[in-house]
């Protein structure tokens, strides 16, 4: 009976050392699942199919794969709700079993999905929330702008230039919400430290129609220059009042850079014209790896890429680079996440080498642009100076940034 028992165990120890390659290779084969989120449905659903189109765009050029892993990507339609959005979050997690989640546009929606995965650990990845605090004072480990901005961080290097161009008095105007108030904080407390003044800031509501009361306003202000923080209808709306209502060529327009993002400006003509803002990426630029994504895009979708498309394609190159690195063991989420943090992007749309701080922001050349027509009578942004390794805490160290309070309506970090 021994010698049987003896047996039997050298019998399934056998087979089962046999099975284990299999067993192995069975598991390293299954593949990476991702969420993607995007608003198809709601305000703003023209932008969230250019978040898909972008990001599917980079891993269909990749075959589907990294590492020799398969990719699935599951898209859901977070409905521009935040309520939606955690909904769907938890699907894709709970039910899905993703291994990470891409994307979401609405800042509303993308704190939902962040303070979900601060309990699960889940790795969210977001290029187009901009909310300053993810990355600085509330933030979460699991979450991390690959190819995105903070909100305020672009809008410092703008007000720099505009201080050296010779403006000394600038008016703002903005949608009523996060977004617009740390763009426009970042602008108004850069331009006040170096000496501007802020001479008035006028804060509308979301889809404003009429912007004459603050047009009129304007046009008597007496500034040097106007920086307007517009996205969407909105900004299309503003710019082609500004020209109506005679402002175009008398006070010169300044802009964040979505309201000159392609998915406003595409559709627009001269109004469009000579507008400056600042970005981390411009479809103008003569750089040959931009020139050469800008024409694959145009050619696959007839339209040159906007923020939610060039930012999601990165996003996705980004992430697809850290997991080359690590044999795309997308299992091991500390090496995963470490390794996305530690990832230097290179030949990306964006440019030059691009690198994350260490609250998961990324550090950018910085880029100047004006709207301009190309050749065939298109508008797009053409970049002409730069502003190299700009920080979300732009000469701050993180720790002095961060003891003054976020920006809002009510603190706009304005130096008498």
């Amino acid at each position: 009976m021994t010698k049987l028992l003896t047996n039997r165990r050298a019998f399934l120890a056998g087979t089962a050392a046999l099975a284990m390659p299999n067993i192995v290779r069975a598991q390293e084969a299954r593949p990476i699942k991702i969420g993607l989120m995007a608003p198809l449905t709601g305000v703003v659903a023209a932008g969230g199919k250019e978040i898909v189109e972008g990001f599917q765009m980079y891993w269909e050029q990749n075959n589907m794969t990294v590492a020799g892993r398969k990719v699935e990507i599951t898209v859901e339609d977070d409905a521009s709700n935040p309520d939606t959005a955690l909904q769907k979050a938890r699907r894709l997690v709970e039910q899905g079993n993703v291994d990470f989640l891409f994307g979401n546009l609405l800042a509303n929606t993308g704190l939902a999905v962040a303070n979900y995965v601060k309990g699960t650990g889940t790795p969210y990845f977001i290029p187009v929330i901009a909310a300053d605090d993810l990355t600085q004072r509330a933030r979460i480990p699991n979450v991390i702008r690959v190819a995105g901005y903070s909100a305020s961080q672009t809008s410092r290097p703008l007000a720099d230039w505009a201080f050296k161009q010779g403006y000394r008095k600038i008016a703002t105007v903005s949608q009523d919400y996060t977004f617009g108030h740390e763009q426009c904080g970042g602008f108004a407390q850069t331009f006040t430290e170096l000496g501007g003044k802020i001479t008035d800031q006028f804060w509308h509501p979301l889809n404003t129609a009429d912007y004459s009361p603050y047009l009129g306003q304007l046009a008597n202000a007496g500034v040097d220059a106007v920086f307007a923080m517009e996205t969407g209808a909105d900004a299309s709306r503003f710019i082609t009042q500004y020209a109506s209502f005679g402002l175009k060529g008398r006070i010169p327009l300044l802009g964040c850079m979505n309201a000159t993002d392609q998915s406003v400006i595409r559709t627009m003509s001269n109004e469009a014209e000579g507008i400056v803002t600042c970005a981390h990426f411009a479809e103008g630029s003569k750089e040959p790896v931009t020139v050469k994504f800008v024409a694959e895009y145009e050619k696959r979708y007839q339209k040159m890429p906007s923020i939610y498309g060039f930012s999601h394609y990165s996003g996705a190159m980004w992430v697809a680079e850290a997991l080359a690195k690590i044999g795309a063991k997308v299992e091991d989420r500390d090496l995963f996440l470490k390794t996305v943090l530690a990832t230097e992007l290179v030949g990306s749309p964006l440019g030059k080498i691009v690198k994350l701080d260490s609250y998961g922001n990324p550090i950018y050349d910085l880029s100047i642009r004006k709207v301009e027509k190309r050749a065939d009578g298109k508008l797009w942004n053409v970049p002409f100076e730069t502003y190299p390794q700009v920080s979300q805490f732009w000469k701050y160290t993180p720790e002095t940034y961060m003891k003054q309070p976020p920006y809002s309506r009510n603190f706009q970090g304005i130096k008498a």
